[in-house]
């Protein structure tokens, strides 16, 4: 494994914020290192400056998204932290549907939620099971599920919505994988009812959300804790942006916009804290 120098450190913890802007102090050292080595040999470099100094010519950005995806692979799991899917299905959809039913029988119920960290798609897949599990019949409903990631290997994971054993079986409960997915090729592939409901896109929060529109619920959880405290409070404001004006925001558990965002208010509904505009 190639160690890195202090000065090679700051260089490469400087190029890997200002491309997705996740922020990494001088302790991530052996992270930075078991996560980019690989990649600097695949690539024919010595050392962590080589390697920077290639990542930044490469027109194509090849070597950009290998450090993008080696560096963005967070925890993710079907049904992570069960309280904001419980909070989904017993408080926010009843509510959302209930202020969106429109008064027309021949119109429909619109219902537009973002996962802005996605990932390899296992929280907007079980945002999907929630909707489909409490509606039934879909087709009263205008439904837009968008899940986005700055990874382009967890989108195109995300897409095709397969997943190896251990994937599948970290939070799902044994009746809703026999439910909503079928076993091809060795993988646990989500049905094809679910998929059609999720679009996934590459994005990256640093950027502006040119073409998102407008949403009813927003999940942005366990992302912002590796931004700087200002990139927190310019994402933040972005997503406020993209919220309708009674729209709903949940982030992670452990995380919260008091001095981050002055825009939301914190609600609570049993164990679960989400967050509303002014």
């Amino acid at each position: 494994m190639i160690k890195i120098t202090p000065e090679e450190l700051k260089t490469i913890t400087k190029y890997i914020h200002d491309i997705c802007g996740i922020h990494l102090d001088a302790s991530k050292k052996y992270l930075l290192e078991t996560r980019l080595s690989a990649i600097a040999e695949e690539n024919g470099c010595g050392n962590y400056q080589e390697l920077y100094l290639k990542a930044k010519r490469d027109a194509r950005k090849t070597i950009e998204k290998q450090i993008i995806d080696a560096i963005s692979t967070n925890e993710t799991l079907f049904f992570r932290d069960t309280g904001p899917f419980e909070l989904l299905q017993h408080k926010i959809l009843p509510e959302l549907i209930d202020a969106r039913t429109p008064r027309s029988a021949l119109m429909k119920t619109p219902i537009r939620i973002w996962s802005a960290a996605s990932s390899t798609g296992q929280e907007i897949y079980s945002i999907s099971i929630v909707l489909k599990e409490l509606l039934g019949d879909t087709s009263k409903y205008s439904i837009k599920l968008l899940g986005t990631d700055i990874s382009e290997s967890a989108v195109t994971q995300a897409s095709t919505g397969k997943y190896n054993k251990f994937e599948i079986e970290r939070g799902l409960a044994r009746d809703k994988l026999t439910k909503y997915f079928t076993m091809t090729g060795g993988f646990w592939k989500i049905k094809d009812e679910i998929r059609a409901m999720v679009n996934f896109r590459k994005l990256n929060l640093m950027l502006p959300f040119s073409g998102l529109g407008k949403f009813d619920i927003v999940f942005c959880r366990n992302v912002a804790i590796y931004f700087t405290l200002e990139d927190r409070k310019k994402l933040f404001n972005k997503i406020a942006d993209t919220l309708e004006p009674d729209g709903y925001l949940i982030i992670g558990s452990t995380e919260s916009l008091t001095g981050i965002c002055p825009r939301f208010v914190p609600k609570r509904h049993l164990r679960s804290i989400f967050y509303q505009l002014k």
